[in-house]
């Protein structure tokens, strides 16, 4: 997990988990350019309609709550360390 959050690029990810690792990026970063073309390479990488939805849906919920808690101010638990960081 911690390769994952430092750069999913440079982990050992099995196609599914790197389709899902990039629709996930573009998804939380450019999610007014979303197509088709998106949902296609996951169905490539194998995912089935419902891993697809499943997916879109966490990762929204994600996006979500992290955009109220910046909102509200809500601060971080200092006994929580950040991913990436060894």
């Amino acid at each position: 997990m911690q390769a994952i959050a430092r750069d999913w690029r440079r982990a050992r990810l099995n196609a599914a988990d790197s389709a899902l690792c990039a629709y996930a990026e573009k998804l939380t970063s450019q999610p007014t350019e979303m197509t088709a073309a998106d949902v296609e390479r996951l169905r490539g990488a194998g995912l089935d309609d419902v891993a697809i939805h499943d997916a879109t849906q966490v990762v929204a919920y994600f996006n979500y709550i992290n955009r109220v808690a910046d909102a509200l101010g809500v601060e971080r638990e200092d006994f929580i360390q950040p991913w990436g960081i060894p």
